[in-house]
């Protein structure tokens, strides 16, 4: 259980000025983990992970206000970690802290370390209208509209996964880029030290040594695959022959958290019964990705990260989403097929892809990031610069994700998962 310090004793926790006289340990630096949505505190522990054992440091947790906030509160629970209400936290000094979201930052008294929540930065953020004159939109992450406070940027620090996002962020706000920083992608690293295990994911998901697994995957919105191609997770339950098919939804947490546990699985209950695998947002995804034969996505983060497998893949939702022309979600969205509902499911998945498309999802693959396999070695270095400490001995190791955990349906009122 995570230790919530309610506001009335907030002179229990250890950020007091006379700390010393009550903590077991003497910490030198304290740093804030900003967590405005669960996606956002699933990546910031991979920055996280990098100051474990570190007794130097002393790390605690606050839930900054966002409307995807849903599930936070039984996130950190589940971590064990020491959190801090937010209205607290803002009145309190740290000497850093770390987030993977742009909201309510400015009124932090901390410099912050900004960590994108996906695959690098594709989408565009909608159009604000301020007094009547539309704003035209940028780029989620990029644009000064998210960095750029009162005329000053926000962040300390922004994390890139690649050489070319400084080219984006240059057009969107030039005056970020003295603070950008290139240090890699931990899921991308995490899903190529999980491909030699792809066995194991495919018997964690009971996938038969003569199935082929079709990954469904769907990001939020109504523009997704689970808002407007419903139709086609259901027409690949019913149509793949069973014997020869596996097929399983990976929904983004935003799916789960906006509707509730209770209501998403009640809504693929029926789905769940005739043979499709639900994968669950509380354990890691990648092994589901490297698991899969076929891919059927959207413009998500996940489709863009299976394009390092080089399985087929086949898009759904919305053809023409908010996405940015010059990233590499809208470069994957331009050439791979889209699912097409007057002709036969079982056809397009058995289709397998051309020389020419295997090619060109190697090329989207590699603008993921720049820095393949780095992102821990220089994420790290970048933290214990921006905390002013010596960093200790590190080796990098680039661990496999766990195996992906599947939601139960024959308790629907538990919700546990296996």
């Amino acid at each position: 259980m995570s230790v919530t310090v309610p506001e009335a004793h907030w002179r229990h926790v250890p950020v007091r000025l006379d700390v010393e006289r009550w903590a077991t340990r003497r910490t030198r630096k304290r740093v804030l983990v900003v967590v405005h949505t669960v996606i956002a505190g699933q990546r910031l522990l991979d920055a996280t992970r990098l100051l474990e054992g570190d007794t130097r440091v002393q790390m605690i947790f606050t839930q900054a206000p966002d409307v995807f906030g849903n599930g936070v509160n039984e996130f950190l629970e589940r971590l064990g970690a020491l959190v801090l209400p937010w209205n607290q936290a803002v009145q309190t000094h740290f000497d850093l802290a770390l987030a993977a979201g742009h909201g309510s930052l400015h009124d932090l008294q901390a410099p912050v370390v900004v960590l994108p929540h996906g695959a690098g930065h594709n989408k565009l953020t909608p159009v604000a209208r301020h007094g009547g004159t539309a704003v035209p939109s940028g780029v989620y992450g990029l644009s000064r509209q998210r960095l750029v406070r009162d005329g000053t940027v926000v962040p300390e620090a922004i994390v890139l996964a690649h050489q070319e996002e400084l080219t984006r962020l240059g057009r969107e706000c030039p005056e970020a880029l003295p603070v950008a920083e290139v240090v890699g992608d931990p899921c991308f690293d995490r899903i190529m030290a999980s491909l030699p295990s792809r066995a194991l994911y495919r018997e964690s998901l009971a996938v038969g040594p003569r199935q082929r697994l079709v990954l469904v995957c769907s990001t939020w919105g109504p523009d997704s695959l689970a808002g407007q191609g419903w139709d086609a997770l259901e027409r690949l339950v019913a149509e793949l022959p069973r014997d020869d098919y596996r097929v399983a939804a990976l929904l983004h947490p935003h799916v789960w958290n906006a509707h509730g546990e209770w209501q998403v699985r009640g809504w693929l209950s029926g789905l769940a019964r005739s043979g499709l695998v639900v994968i669950s947002q509380h354990g890691d995804w990648e092994g589901a990705i490297v698991a899969a034969d076929r891919i059927v996505g959207d413009h998500g983060s996940v489709s863009l990260y299976g394009s390092m497998t080089g399985a087929p893949m086949l898009m759904a939702g919305r053809a023409d989403p908010c996405v940015d022309p010059s990233s590499p979600m809208a470069e994957l969205m331009s050439f791979a097929p889209r699912l097409r509902p007057e002709r036969a499911v079982c056809a397009q998945i058995s289709r397998g892809p051309t020389s020419r498309h295997a090619g060109r999802y190697e090329r989207v693959a590699a603008r993921i990031t720049s820095e393949p396999g780095r992102f821990a070695r220089r994420m790290r270095a970048l933290l214990y610069r921006k905390l002013r400490l010596r960093a200790p001995a590190f080796r990098a190791v680039r661990e496999p994700a766990r195996l992906p955990l599947t939601v139960r349906f024959d308790r629907p009122e538990s919700g546990i998962s296996r």
